[in-house]
């Protein structure tokens, strides 16, 4: 069974940082592109950073560059996200993803397994 389990997640006040992780089990996708995906309230998953099966190519939505870093280690199956700079708008919760295809995607259609999701809320 394919699972991917993200922790890290928690409150922190504005300015400050967390790391995110997303164990993945049940399958190795280290030729896979992994991605991270956020959800606040009332509002639709969007996009946040995305890492090809290399770990050369990434992409970020505009308003988390400079800030928030997206990085693998494939030897442990393992995604990360470091968010630094933390504003409040970046509360919501915090989904890790599996695409289907090796290179960088924007688009959730291509990411086949989804984690469960970690709150992070940032208070002002």
């Amino acid at each position: 069974q394919v699972q991917l389990v993200e922790s890290g997640g928690g409150l922190v006040q504005a300015g400050g940082s967390l790391r995110l992780s997303c164990q993945a089990s049940g399958r190795n996708f280290s030729n896979n592109a992994m991605g991270w995906f956020r959800q606040a309230p009332e509002k639709e998953r969007e996009f946040v950073a995305v890492i090809n099966w290399t770990g050369g190519t990434i992409r970020y939505t505009d308003s988390v560059k400079g800030r928030f870093t997206i990085s693998r280690d494939n030897g442990k199956n393992t995604l990360y996200l470091q968010m630094n700079s933390l504003k409040p708008e970046d509360t919501a919760v915090y989904y890790c993803a599996a695409s289907r295809r090796s290179i960088t995607t924007k688009t959730r259609a291509d990411f086949e397994y989804w984690g469960q999701g970690a709150q992070v809320t940032v208070s002002s």
